[in-house]
């Protein structure tokens, strides 16, 4: 299966703009750079939500499985999840997790300041890129409630992270090598992924998951939350990307 890739806009795929946008101070970015944002448990605070969908369809399904391993799994496509908890595949358990989840989707609300996050990644020049296993009434729902009418967004690929693809086709997408980009996940699998494209990869602790485990998976820095990045963006990652790119010779 090929990547799914487009420019959303109230539903519709759109070709990328090639334009470079102005940074704060109005010099424009000489290369281009993107920032890959994942988006359950990064810009959206769906993990918790997620995790009690996937517990009720499993206990529907006659498996016994804690919520602190599905908390761990999360992260992963649907089918790998249920996989790595019960060594088999079920899609009882996926198809179940679909009809809780669809029930829930709509309690669920954004990190604080992820909408202006992104915002100011745009602003300082970058192409930003959502990367997700999440289906297309998930990337709506985002829309809607982060207030983006315009965004690329990858969310089909044949492999699923901790593989690098989707990763590699945010990249594609942006119409940027792995050197002009940064991700922010909040997953060991965010970040391996990420590590396996060559790109480097900031940690939310927002999803749940500790800084140990975010850094020794090779996260590049780790922040609390959106929020918390924002307040540093330009000292982060991100902000080196982007003040490297401007800095650069034509």
């Amino acid at each position: 299966m090929g990547a799914r890739v487009g420019r959303e806009r109230e539903g519709q795929v759109r070709a990328m703009q090639e334009t470079t946008p102005s940074g704060p101070s109005g010099a424009t970015t000489d290369s281009p750079a993107a920032v890959v944002f994942d988006l359950d448990g990064t810009l959206l605070d769906t993990n918790y939500l997620h995790v009690m969908a996937w517990w009720e369809a499993f206990f529907a399904a006659g498996h016994d499985v804690s919520c602190f391993d599905v908390h761990r799994a999360i992260g992963k496509p649907s089918t790998e999840l249920v996989q790595g908890l019960l060594g088999r595949p079920d899609d009882a358990v996926v198809q179940g997790h679909s009809r809780h989840w669809g029930r829930v989707r709509d309690s669920a609300r954004p990190f604080h300041r992820a909408a202006e996050l992104q915002r100011a990644c745009e602003a300082r020049g970058a192409s930003v890129v959502w990367a997700t296993s999440g289906s297309p009434e998930d990337v709506a729902a985002a829309q809607r409630l982060l207030g983006v009418r315009d965004v690329l967004v990858v969310n089909s690929v044949e492999h699923g992270k901790p593989a690098p693809d989707i990763v590699q086709a945010a990249l594609e997408a942006a119409g940027v090598p792995a050197a002009r980009a940064v991700m922010v996940g909040d997953t060991v699998y965010d970040v391996r992924a990420a590590a396996a494209a060559g790109v480097p990869c900031i940690g939310l602790l927002c999803g749940g998951i500790g800084e140990q485990e975010l850094r020794e998976a090779g996260a590049a820095a780790v922040y609390g939350n959106p929020s918390e990045l924002l307040d540093g963006l330009d000292a982060s990652p991100v902000g080196q990307l982007l003040t490297s790119g401007a800095n650069r010779s034509p």
